[in-house]
């Protein structure tokens, strides 16, 4: 994705968020805000995941990945250095991280218990989304600028080999059962399936009507891909054929997407200060549940599928000085902070 700059600059976007809530339909719950979860200092930021086993959420920014336990919402940790890191993914029976240092053109490979960076393998250029496979226990490095995919053993970190891609990667996922990795491809505006045993693209298909798509989850069950697309859609296509089955409104600037197999919603966040919640009805059309209010900029997150809760990447910001004399005197506000803010499901606090 994206990496998330904190910057001056953060104008009309309480009137995009108002306008689009209002030309959706009044859709109160399921989720509602629980708490937030105080990170530092400004910072760039980008993807967000979830060990629902160990209880932590690592949280990628700038050059650091925060480490936060789940269940007492607190930060116990950092791994660093990660210099421009996008990613961070999990292999829990091997007690490994990886994170995608997206400035070093390489992927660190972290002791789990300890937080301790123990080597780094090289990737192709900027390394974005990172993912393990267990069936093959290989990590692989979705490289934007390199338009390629670096796979890697996850135990010794030997490169096994390199993708060529047919435009500039973004969100990846994996379906064990079928071999299958799924890829967006975000300038193309199309979906890769890599074969996870032979290390090659066997399909490409395009996403129309959607457009340049980041986000991406999977059901698993129902062999259904959720894309989240620059031109305002949610996108829910078939993983074994590529055909887009529907399309959902969503907000500006959507960028991450997840999916709750318990409850079968899946999720868009967009940078207005939006996160939507759709579900497929009993024809297979996706509805909107509920327009979720977040915080403006907050274009990343995550979901923990044990609880259903969300976690969203935000900023804080205060206003910031007047524009010197002469300039437009436009609404400006300064990054001060760098937060997570989670979200609950009503009925499911203490689970």
């Amino acid at each position: 994705m994206r990496m998330q700059r904190v910057i001056v600059g953060v104008v009309g976007l309480g009137l995009g968020l108002a306008c689009w809530q209002a030309a959706l339909p009044a859709a109160e719950g399921p989720y509602r805000m629980l708490t937030e979860i105080k990170v530092g200092a400004e910072g760039g930021w980008d993807y967000l995941s979830v060990d629902p086993a160990a209880r932590r959420l690592y949280v990628s920014h700038a050059t650091k990945v925060v480490v936060i336990d789940i269940d007492k919402n607190t930060v116990v940790g950092e791994i660093a250095p990660t210099p421009g890191v996008h990613g961070f993914a999990v292999a829990p029976q091997l007690g490994r991280g990886f994170a995608s240092n997206g400035r070093d053109n390489t992927a660190a490979v972290v002791d789990l218990n300890t937080l301790k960076i123990l080597s780094t393998v090289p990737t192709g250029e900027n390394p974005d989304c990172i993912l393990y496979e267990p069936g093959h226990q290989e990590v692989y490095t979705f490289n934007g600028r390199g338009r390629s995919a670096t796979v890697f053993d996850a135990r010794t970190g030997e490169v096994r080999a390199t993708i060529p891609l047919p435009g500039k990667p973004e969100f990846a996922v994996v379906d064990v059962k079928a071999g299958r990795i799924y890829n967006n491809i975000e300038d193309t505006s199309q979906v890769v399936a890599i074969d996870t045993g032979t290390h090659q693209v066997v399909a490409t298909w395009p996403i129309a009507p959607g457009e340049e798509a980041s986000g991406l989850a999977i059901d698993l069950a129902h062999h259904r891909l959720f894309l989240v697309a620059s031109n305002e859609l949610m996108v829910m296509m078939d993983s074994t054929n590529g055909r887009v089955l529907s399309t959902l409104p969503i907000g500006p600037g959507a960028d991450a997407a997840a999916y709750d197999p318990e409850t079968g919603f899946a999720f868009g966040s967009s940078s207005d200060g939006t996160l939507t919640v759709a579900k497929p009805d009993a024809a297979g059309k996706l509805t909107l549940v509920q327009a979720l209010a977040t915080p403006p900029r907050s274009r990343t997150m995550t979901l923990d599928p044990r609880t259903h809760r969300l976690y969203v990447s935000a900023a804080g910001f205060t206003p910031g000085p007047p524009a010197a004399e002469g300039q437009p005197q436009r609404p400006r506000m300064i990054p001060d902070s760098f937060k997570v803010v989670a979200y609950e499901m009503m009925g499911t606090r203490g689970r």
